[in-house]
This record gives C-alpha cells, sequence and structure tokens, in this order.
C-alpha cells in the first residue's frame, strides 16, 4: 500500500531560490526539505531527489494552495522540466517580492553570521526585470546527432546548452539574434571548435566575442562580416586568453558606457568586467557616492577599482582619488579612462594584490577620510583584517577612514567583513540595502555603511 506524500508548508527561500520546509509527521519530523519551484506561503508536494540524515532536495510535484505572488514566468524556456534554461531561477515570483527576498537574505547574513544589524535599512534599488542583461557569456555547442548548433545558457544544473529561441533578458535586439546566431555557426566549416560568445552592449554599440579554437577560414571571417552588417554588430575574436581579443576589422563606434550625471564616459573592452546592469550601475554609483558623500577637500581611496567605475565619478566631488587595483593592466586601463575624461590631476592608481594587504601596507598607502570597497565574490577580508588591527595598535600619524562604504556581490563575505569591522575595528554599520543588478535570478548585490566614532561623533553625523 502505498503512502500519499506529505503535504508541506514552504516558509521561505534559500539562496538558490529553493522554498524550504520542514517535516512534520513520521521518522523524519523537523528534517528541512529544500523545493525547486516552491514559494513561501505555499502548501505543496515534492518529488525527492536527494535525501541526507538532516535534509532532502526535490522538485514541486503538487499545489495545494498557491502564493499570491506566483506569477507566469515571462520566458518560455523557464522551469523545471528536462531542458530548461538554468539563466533565471526567479521568474515564478513577482520581481518586487524577489526584492523583498533578497533583502532578508542580506539582513540575515549580517545577523546571523556577523551578528550586525545596520541602524537603517536603504530602499532598495531596482530597475527593468526584462532586457537589462548588457553582458553575457553564451556557450555555444553542435549537436551532431540532430544536426544542429545551440547557442545560449546552459540547462538547469547540466553541462548541456538549452535550446533557446529567445532570450527577455536579453535586449530584445540580442535575444531576437540567437536564432540568426546557431544559423551562422551552423553554417562555418570551424562549427565544432567554436565553444562560446561573449556579449557586451555599450551605449553606441553591441560587441560578439568569438571564442576559436582553430583559425577561421576566409569564408568563416566573412560569414561573420555579413552577420555584422545585418544585425549591427562588431565582433571581436579570441584565439586563446582574454589578452588575446582583438576587432576583426578595426573601425567604428567605441564600445564604452556613460555615467551622464557625472560627465563621465567608460571606455571597455568586451572582456572587461563591468556592470551586467547599466540601468542599475547608474543608480548604485550615484547612491554610493551620496552615501559615501565625499567632500571637496577630502582624500578617497576606491578599493578594487577596476576601470574607474566609481574611482571616476568620485574625482568629480573630491580633492584627490586614489585607486587600487589587482592588475598592472586594469590600472593603465584605468589611468587612461581617467585622462580621457580629464581627471587625470585629480586621480591616481596602484597595483596591489588585496588579498594579502596588511597594515602595513595600509599605512604606506597614507590616510584617507573615506573609502570605497568593491571587491569580487571573495570579499576584503584582508583590508577588513588590516584594519582591526590598526585598530588593535594604532600608528602615529595615521587614521582610518571615518566613513566606508562597501558593495558587495556577495552577502556572505560582505557578513563576514561586517563582523571584523564592527567587531574588531571600531565601526558602526549604520545603513545597508540591496541592488536588485540581476532580476530572476537568485544574484544578490548589495551596499553597506560603516561608520567610525571621531572625537566622540560617528563620521555619520557629520554630513547630514
Amino acid at each position: 500500500m502505498s503512502i500519499e506524500p506529505e503535504w508541506l508548508e514552504v516558509e521561505s527561500l534559500d539562496l538558490e531560490a529553493q522554498g524550504v520546509a520542514h517535516r512534520t509527521q513520521g521518522e523524519g519530523a523537523g528534517k528541512v526539505v529544500f523545493i525547486e519551484g516552491a514559494l513561501p506561503g505555499e502548501r505543496v508536494q515534492v518529488n525527492v531527489a536527494r535525501k541526507k540524515n538532516n535534509w532532502e532536495q526535490g522538485q514541486l510535484s503538487a499545489l495545494a494552495r498557491e502564493s499570491a505572488q506566483r506569477v507566469r514566468p515571462g520566458c518560455p524556456h523557464f522551469g523545471l522540466h528536462a531542458g530548461a534554461c538554468g539563466g533565471c531561477k526567479m521568474q515564478h515570483l513577482h520581481p518586487a517580492a524577489q526584492v523583498a527576498v533578497k533583502q532578508r537574505v542580506l539582513e540575515d547574513n549580517l545577523l546571523h553570521l556577523a551578528k550586525v544589524r545596520p541602524e537603517r535599512l536603504l530602499r532598495p534599488i531596482e530597475g527593468p526585470a526584462w532586457g537589462y542583461r548588457w553582458r553575457a557569456r553564451l556557450s555555444v555547442r553542435h549537436v551532431v546527432k540532430k544536426g544542429v548548433v545551440l547557442v545560449g545558457f546552459h540547462e538547469r544544473k547540466s553541462r548541456y546548452v538549452a535550446d533557446m529561441s529567445l532570450c527577455p533578458v536579453l535586449p530584445p535586439a540580442v535575444s531576437a539574434m540567437l536564432v540568426p546566431l546557431r544559423e551562422l555557426i551552423g553554417a562555418m566549416e570551424q562549427r565544432d571548435r567554436l565553444p562560446k560568445i561573449e556579449l557586451a552592449v555599450g551605449d553606441a554599440v553591441t560587441a560578439l566575442v568569438l571564442r576559436h579554437l582553430e583559425p577561421l577560414s576566409a569564408a568563416g571571417a566573412a560569414r561573420l562580416r555579413a552577420f555584422a552588417v545585418a544585425q549591427g554588430v562588431q565582433w571581436w575574436l579570441q584565439p586563446k586568453g582574454p589578452e588575446t581579443v582583438h576587432l576583426l576589422d578595426q573601425g567604428g563606434p567605441e564600445l564604452a558606457y556613460a555615467l551622464p550625471e557625472f560627465g563621465v564616459r567608460m571606455p571597455f573592452k568586451p572582456t572587461d568586467f563591468t556592470q551586467v546592469n547599466p540601468h542599475i550601475n547608474r543608480v548604485l554609483v550615484a547612491r554610493a557616492l551620496g552615501l559615501l558623500a565625499p567632500q571637496a577637500d577630502e582624500r578617497v581611496v576606491d578599493w578594487f577599482c577596476g576601470l574607474g567605475n566609481f574611482t571616476l565619478p568620485l574625482a568629480t566631488r573630491a580633492r584627490q582619488v586614489h585607486g587600487i587595483e589587482g592588475s598592472d593592466v586594469l590600472v593603465q586601463r584605468a589611468r587612461d579612462n581617467a585622462r580621457a575624461n580629464g581627471l587625470g590631476t585629480k586621480t591616481s592608481f596602484e597595483a596591489r594584490n588585496l588579498f594579502e594587504i596588511g597594515a602595513a601596507d595600509l599605512v604606506a598607502a597614507g590616510p584617507a577620510e573615506r573609502w570605497l570597497v568593491d571587491p569580487p565574490r571573495e570579499g576584503a577580508f584582508a583590508l577588513a583584517k588590516a584594519l582591526a588591527d590598526l585598530h588593535a595598535a594604532p600608528v602615529a600619524d595615521w587614521q582610518p577612514p571615518r566613513r566606508i562604504v562597501y558593495v558587495s556581490c556577495n552577502p556572505a563575505t560582505l557578513a563576514r567583513d561586517a563582523g571584523l569591522l564592527v567587531h574588531q575595528a571600531g565601526y558602526r554599520c549604520t545603513a545597508a540595502g540591496v541592488v536588485n543588478m540581476f532580476p530572476h535570478t537568485a544574484h544578490v548585490e548589495s551596499l553597506a555603511v560603516f561608520d567610525r566614532e571621531v572625537g566622540g561623533l560617528c563620521g555619520w553625523s557629520r554630513s547630514k
């Protein structure tokens, strides 16, 4: 006699956008169950795929009570079915509810991992939910048995490429290009040696970077040129590593984006790191600078400065901005961008391994009233630890920054570093909030403000 699966009450979403429930019946009572496709407040049954002593994981199999925040996905390739695209995880949840979930993830990480509670929650930064993804890495696969070429993202939890004909999170012109790209690659002699196409959209041009594992034939290059004319794009070629990327044909618009609020224009190469969502990036830069509140007579340090996304706008407000990055090549690019924007005299740049920085390095870099910190997913542990060490053993004639604005793409490493800053380096977390840089995904971008007591007053009050 078969036993009907237990109906579970979904309590929350985890970092992978899975519903979280607990069993209440039988020997498994109390066990955590992670359910793909389930939303908080729903009553569901689950088709279990994995079982461990303390948890289970599976897919939604039946729905008895539906969440008021459940919506129809905007993409036909989204779902739990075999072959579904794995690029998005939350299309079935209303965009406003997605932001609320991410805000909760940020708060939970700060509280549970760092024992830090922000004094003020910032209003979330939101923007378009569709057509926002101006950067993407599309996989290419020639499926010999089916006689087709696939171009798109990987299937959910698979190394296979999803069979996609459109992608609503890409700009509409790029989404409409997916099928023509499949046809283009399918017609090329090197179709089995072209593993990926990288997308980079600028304000004036769309660039496509073709990774090719062997030289292109003259006929293949001619096909790329014809496609570029028909679709209004710019082809770049990548025969080996990122440093080998070059234009197929010189000329045409320069790949760049603007930050018009600051009168800044940022040229970049298609393989450079720039934010995926340009609409949100503009608001993020303005919000970060507003929170940092640099004064005209102050020096600011921009840690992990990249191409100068924050450095250059900061230089329009502060006396001097020092940008620090881990790559000599990026530092030179940032320096060139500063000069091109007339900000060369107000900026300086330095290449340094920011994951091995210590207290002595902070002292050598000189004091600054304010810091902007924008690390990769690994966070800025060494930097926070160095501040904690200097708080424990101060150095004469060096003062820590009064305010730090920390831009994060990983709430767990932000929480780790926040714990050091608050509990060991003398700072308060005066504000924090989420940035919905990647709608429909579980990715959580956020920022936090840390202020240090100066002469009995918090640095936050100086610029109120």
